[in-house]
């Protein structure tokens, strides 16, 4: 039986490294709206992207079966 990708996943989360050793990027949060209010160091800060957290890879990976 095919497996089914969640279209919301596949958005958020890009997969890096090989199969030993398996990780995701993600995006920070805390970008997107009230920016006048946040200091420059912050926001910089929340540039770029962040490895998803090791407890939280299981769930991403039943999320992205194929990837």
């Amino acid at each position: 039986m095919k497996l089914k990708t969640s279209s919301t996943a596949k958005k958020r989360f890009k997969r890096t490294g090989s199969k030993k050793k398996l990780k995701y990027m993600r995006e920070k949060a805390a970008k997107n709206h009230l920016l006048m209010n946040k200091n420059k160091r912050q926001k910089n800060l929340d540039n770029g992207g962040a490895v998803v957290s090791h407890p939280d890879i299981h769930a991403v990976r039943l999320l992205l079966p194929y990837s």
